[in-house]
């Protein structure tokens, strides 16, 4: 019997979600606005867009819903959807970019929500949608640091009638929050401690005691940049130990490889914006 098969999963329970993704046709690293991106280093458009079509199959298969957002010549970075907006209760935040290079995907992306039914509101402060906004239940966790300026904390609340909680980021190789932590459920959460301040370190301990914690090198191959539907972790395949300790926790790990996405930073969680009705 596999761990996958001796793994409590009775008391998991998935729940269908929406999605919003924008397939990388025009995917590439010109630029480099983090740690991870470096223009000189060659990129695979092909096997990206194979392992994009991997990651919506796998959706699919699990019974999510999958939207597409056409792709635009010159934003190489739009198949990161999750910072284009944070959804909840069928109202976005749009994102306000940090880096000129992306200011035109929270257009593209304001544009879409509004023609499906989704109130945009305007944001006034810097953020970078889901990319610093992780939903835990009612609770929005929100990070710092980076990309997204601590009133973008504040304006998210009062736009969307949420909690806030605020969490500094401290390592630049975890410039935005999604890759360094990831709901697992409306409860619970994955996280890797050596990203925090100690401030939101205390509080992460505080709020989530039994939270599953995460290494070093799975948090350095973008293992926590997940997307879990309360049972099912659609997670990079690299991320091994981590993997066992979702198992061990009762979760279902689903391989979905993104390795050539990593180049600019980004993985399963970049990839995909929630749509929250």
């Amino acid at each position: 019997m596999s761990v996958l098969d001796a793994a409590p999963l009775l008391h998991r329970v998935a729940r269908p979600r929406r999605f919003l993704m924008c397939r990388p046709e025009h995917f590439d690293v010109t630029y480099a606005i983090n740690p991870w991106m470096d223009p000189t280093r060659p990129v695979d458009r092909a096997l990206a867009l194979a392992q994009w079509d991997g990651l919506r199959a796998a959706y699919q298969a699990l019974g999510h819903q999958v939207e597409v957002l056409p792709a635009l010549a010159g934003l190489p970075d739009m198949v990161f959807a999750a910072n284009g907006a944070l959804v909840v209760g069928g109202r976005a935040l749009g994102a306000r970019f940090a880096f000129p290079q992306r200011a035109d995907e929270a257009l593209a992306h304001a544009a879409w929500l509004a023609g499906h039914g989704v109130e945009v509101v305007v944001a006034e402060h810097l953020n970078e949608g889901e990319g610093d906004f992780v939903v835990v239940g009612d609770v929005v966790l929100a990070g710092t640091g980076y990309r997204t300026d601590p009133g973008a904390h504040a304006e998210a609340a009062a736009v969307l009638g949420v909690e806030v909680v605020s969490l500094e980021l401290v390592d630049p190789r975890f410039y935005h929050l999604d890759t360094c932590l990831a709901a697992l459920d409306d409860h619970n959460v994955a996280y890797y401690p050596g990203a925090f301040s100690q401030a939101g370190l205390q509080l992460l301990r505080e709020r989530y005691p039994d939270a599953v914690l995460a290494s070093a090198h799975d948090a350095q191959v973008l293992g926590l940049n997940f997307v879990s539907d309360g049972r099912h972790v659609l997670i990079d395949p690299d991320a091994v130990e981590l993997s066992a300790h979702l198992a061990q926790a009762g979760y279902v790990p689903v391989p979905v490889a993104l390795c050539e996405l990593r180049k600019a930073g980004g993985g399963i969680k970049c990839c995909t914006l929630e749509l929250r009705a």
